[in-house]
């Protein structure tokens, strides 16, 4: 076959440095980027034989989200904007890890395997972030779909939920909106505008946002669009890319980490401020209190606003519709019992990893996860859509039950559905605040975050830690679970859970607890059973304080 001749020739271009296996996890391949050419051919490759395989456009975005800038990866992205199928990530790792010789073979093989009909065309779309290498890997992408004969577009420069949106949209044939930047502009501002007619005498202080674009795609976006949304919204933009590095001591991750605001942004007492990722999929907010001490608003302190808020509409709208918030182990205890005992809201636990979350919420009429690392979105089922829609058209609503749904309808029009969108999540959260009145100080006073802290245990082999109960409990090594159950029992508030790293030999332990210093005790105290039941290797790990 003529394409396999091209793919074949092509390739040499684009040569494997041997020996390299990589693998394709939740985040698709990342690694510096100048070990990622061929993988960048190979996605191309993939692809287009998944666009043949479903005859729908797919998404290949060209991004390492909030690592430093010398590092690159790829995603790709499936028919309804969402992460392309578990079983397809196999091949992706096969495909990337076949030496140059045999990469026809892996490719011949998805194709027996998928039944793919070859003669079926394809179609590509394909993004890329500000990295300096973004330019050169996402024309190695080019190649790859070329050689096998799909059409491309390249939108060059999109954050990485633009380019979710941009598939959907496309496969939905313009149902969810426009296939274009300015498309989802327009969208995303018409609701935000329409919402925020709904808040009463803001003054300019209470619309003004300070906005670390972590200097990467984000801050260049939300130049675009300030324009759209500027009556309501006027963004103070830090970190825009102008003179700083992607990312560097500054971004969600960086700001979620090290607990302090980023570095390049100056914030007033009380001001509120968020900070975007690299590849714009998460964002934090953040202000500094009366007494100068720095406090964090993360994913968890998001699902709870707009949980509640959406609560509160469904009642007022009178529609009898589940809404449910999707966590991970990781969420704070603090959130989880204000959810489930204050606002009688069903509260979901599943695995770490945004698929599992997306998965989840999409059992639920109205489904709201948020990672606590700020990557979430909202996703309203067929069904509640549609009730939505018909409450919109009845004309013998009153008008609190008009009021809300016209809320509830702006609201679904303003989330992108698709994936955690910072641009969006920031602009659903603006409004809510807006509409009900709220200051971030009244945000954040919603619960109280009890004492947490992370710590690492490194292990010869991470394998030997299995779990159940969404993470929350370790099946083995024999005696870990008896022996962290024991300890967390010697403190007030106390929890506590190790999991395997998904992408090295470390075991990460979480602990809570009524204060810092337990908390850290009990880290502590749990990282040595984990070191001394779990194969930990190096120095046995030094109490904190």
């Amino acid at each position: 076959m003529a394409q396999f001749e091209e793919v074949s020739q092509k390739s040499k271009l684009h040569p494997k440095p041997e020996g390299l296996t990589l693998q394709y996890g939740t985040a698709g391949f990342r690694t510096q980027a100048k070990h990622l050419d061929h993988i960048m051919f190979r996605m191309g490759l993939l692809a287009t034989l998944r666009s043949k395989k479903t005859k729908s456009t797919i998404g290949v975005m060209v991004t390492a989200s909030h690592n430093p800038e010398e590092d690159n990866g790829v995603k790709l992205i499936d028919p309804m904007g969402e992460m392309v199928a578990a079983s397809w990530e196999d091949y992706a790792t096969q495909l990337a890890n076949a030496e140059q010789d045999s990469l026809l073979t892996a490719l011949r093989d998805v194709i027996e395997k998928e039944a793919i009909d070859m003669s079926q065309s394809a179609s590509v779309y394909i993004g890329k972030d500000t990295r300096p290498s973004s330019g050169s890997l996402s024309q190695a992408v080019v190649d790859g779909v070329s050689c096998l004969g799909g059409k491309i577009h390249d939108y060059g420069l999109v954050t990485t939920p633009q380019l979710h949106y941009m598939v959907c949209c496309c496969n939905t044939h313009g149902c969810y909106g426009s296939a274009t930047v300015e498309g989802y502009y327009q969208k995303l501002s018409h609701a935000f505008l329409q919402l925020t007619q709904n808040a009463l005498n803001r003054t300019d202080d209470q619309k003004r946002l300070v906005v670390d674009g972590a200097n990467g795609i984000g801050a260049l976006k939300m130049r675009e669009m300030e324009p759209f949304i500027r009556s309501e919204l006027q963004v103070v933009l830090s970190n825009d890319g102008s003179s700083g590095k992607l990312n560097h001591l500054c971004g969600a991750d960086h700001v979620k980490v090290q607990q302090k605001p980023p570095e390049g942004l100056t914030m007033g007492v009380g001001e509120r401020c968020c900070s975007f990722d690299g590849d714009a999929d998460r964002i934090v907010y953040y202000y500094t209190d009366s007494d100068g001490r720095f406090q964090l608003l993360d994913g968890d302190k998001i699902a709870t606003l707009i949980s509640t808020y959406l609560k509160e509409l469904l009642t007022q709208a009178g529609l009898d519709l589940q809404i449910a918030v999707v966590q991970t182990a990781y969420a704070n205890g603090s959130s989880t019992r204000y959810l489930e005992d204050v606002m009688k809201v069903t509260v979901c636990c599943t695995k770490t990893g945004v698929k599992h979350l997306h998965h989840a919420a999409q059992q639920y009429d109205i489904g709201v996860y948020f990672e606590a690392n700020g990557h979430g979105t909202v996703l309203f089922s067929k069904a509640a859509q549609n009730q939505i829609l018909e409450l919109v058209k009845d004309p013998n609503a009153n008008d609190e039950r008009k009021r809300a749904v016209k809320l509830l309808e702006n609201t679904v029009n303003l989330i992108n559905q698709t994936v955690g969108d910072a641009i969006s999540d920031m602009l659903l959260i603006e409004a809510v605040l807006a509409i009900r009145g709220m200051s971030v100080q009244d945000w954040g006073a919603i619960y109280t975050d009890l004492p947490n802290r992370q710590l690492k245990v490194k292990v010869s082999d991470r394998r030997v830690i299995d779990t159940t109960d969404a993470e929350r409990r370790a099946v083995t090594p024999e005696g870990l679970q008896d022996a962290i159950d024991s300890l967390v029992k010697k403190y007030k508030q106390a929890r506590a859970f190790v999991r395997p790293s998904g992408t090295e030999d470390v075991v990460r332990v979480y602990a809570e607890a009524d204060t810092q210093e337990s908390a850290d005790s009990l880290a502590h105290e749990v990282s040595l059973s984990v070191y001394r039941l779990a194969g930990g290797v190096g120095d046995e790990p030094k109490p904190l304080n």
